[in-house]
């Protein structure tokens, strides 16, 4: 609440992270009165994610409006002031000011202008809600805007919570303060068994946390969502990053078999062409596509000397003497380091210029797009072995950029084996090579 030497808020942007039921919504609550009743602010908002949600902070509002002994305090309030319809919640005062309380869902930035704007579940806030919200806010002459939440979960869009966090600790930012509760992995103390890690997490520990509810969420919990839930921890501090699709979506589309079909390639190169990641990809039934990242051991493929093993690889003939490539749907390729070197080779090979798909950044954003899609729907099955190791390890730490591309949300994490297998979804599902194209016996991607 520290002020500049204009009167105005030396924190534009307040962020506060703390585990569940430590009272976030009291804080809202006393922020909100303290703007009506000692700052001058005309128009506070309460927003939350859901409105049920919004309804609850209104509910607390009340609460106390009402409480015995604050009498004083409801007679500052309006006469028929107190708006109570759903979707429309608001509490008007005797000195112009109020409290309104609205959902963000489907909301845009409508209706979210205002002197002070508190966004609860800020974890859930997503981008194109945060650009609208802040373009309404742009014409006030002295605003300042909360974001209070829990660390993001990877079903979460945290991406925007995340900003605000990372910009306030590494210093980056000039107007923003960030406040947190958590405990800390690194600490050599740290024990998530122990009472005092869950009391340095938890402000309200010894005051309103039932312990035999957390002892039960510990013995239920993963070790992640009780890391995330109930000791404050960010995935990032915990060396994992954010991902696109969550450990239990993507454990049900695996399969032990691939299925028949005719196979497409996808081979994906990293920014500095340093990393790349081949897979395959086979279109079967009315709109099933089976995908598998391909051991690049198994190629031969050094990435320091060079892309001629992999050249080599597609014209390897089988046991009828056919060339890799001659059986496939197409050899698509993404990534500026390396594909124009790949496609050189492969045409020097005799390979049908035809049969190689270097991707425009369009086709690549269509490709990532089609695999989401296609999870999403579950119309994609991915292999279940111990060779797909690689796979599993990137697409847990794998998430869309603000382009709708693959990125890795970690230091170390690998982006290439998530584009691979989406290069090969795309050819498969675009080539015009159908399943029965190819001999039944001949349905492996290998």
């Amino acid at each position: 609440m520290g002020e500049r030497s204009d009167a105005t808020w030396a924190a534009k942007r307040v962020g506060v992270s703390v585990p569940r039921q430590n009272g976030k919504s009291q804080l809202l609550v006393a922020r909100a009165l303290a703007g009506v009743l000692l700052f001058g602010e005309q128009k506070i908002v309460i927003s939350a994610h859901q409105q049920d949600t919004a309804r609850e902070a209104f509910g607390k509002l009340i609460e106390i409006l009402e409480a015995d002994g604050n009498g004083w305090l409801m007679d500052r309030v309006k006469p028929n002031g107190i708006m109570n319809a759903l979707n429309r919640e608001a509490v008007k005062f005797r000195n112009g000011a109020s409290v309104q309380f609205k959902a963000r869902t489907n909301a845009g930035g409508r209706g979210f202008s205002s002197d002070c704007l508190l966004l609860d579940e800020a974890q859930r806030l997503k981008r194109s809600a945060w650009v609208s919200i802040n373009s309404t806010m742009s014409a006030m002459p002295n605003p300042q805007v909360w974001l209070l939440g829990t660390p993001p979960t990877r079903e979460d869009d945290g991406e925007v919570f995340e900003s605000i966090r990372t910009a306030a600790i590494d210093g980056v930012s000039t107007a923003a303060a960030w406040a947190e509760w958590g405990a800390d992995p690194s600490a050599d103390d740290f024990n998530p068994a122990s009472t005092l890690t869950r009391w340095q997490a938890n402000p309200a520990w010894n005051t309103r946390i039932n312990h035999e509810i957390v002892q039960g969420e510990f013995e239920s919990y993963t070790k992640e969502e009780f890391a995330q839930d109930r000791l404050g921890i960010w995935l990032s501090d915990l060396g994992q990053g954010r991902r696109a699709f969550s450990e239990l979506v993507w454990a049900e589309r695996g399969v032990k078999a691939a299925p028949v079909g005719v196979p497409s390639f996808g081979v994906a190169f990293s920014m500095d062409g340093l990393r790349v990641s081949v897979a395959g990809g086979q279109a079967h039934g009315d709109d099933e596509v089976h995908v598998e990242l391909i051991d690049k051991t198994g190629l031969g493929v050094d990435e320091r000397g060079g892309l001629a093993p992999l050249a080599d690889w597609f014209c390897e003939k089988d046991s009828s003497g056919v060339a890799r490539w001659r059986r496939c749907g197409g050899i698509v390729i993404g990534g500026a380091a390396g594909a124009g070197v790949l496609k050189q080779l492969l045409l020097e090979r005799k390979v049908n210029e035809k049969r190689i798909r270097v991707v425009s950044t369009p086709q690549y954003l269509q490709a990532c797009a089609m695999l989401a899609d296609s999870v999403e729907a579950k119309t994609m099955t991915h292999l279940l072995s111990d060779g797909q190791q690689v796979l599993d390890e990137s697409v847990a730490v794998v998430d869309r950029d603000k382009r709708g591309g693959w990125m890795a949300t970690t230091v170390d994490g690998d982006e290439t084996p998530v584009e691979a297998i989406s290069l090969a979804l795309w050819g498969a599902r675009t080539s015009k090579r159908k399943p029965r194209d190819v001999n039944e016996k001949r349905g492996v991607i290998l």
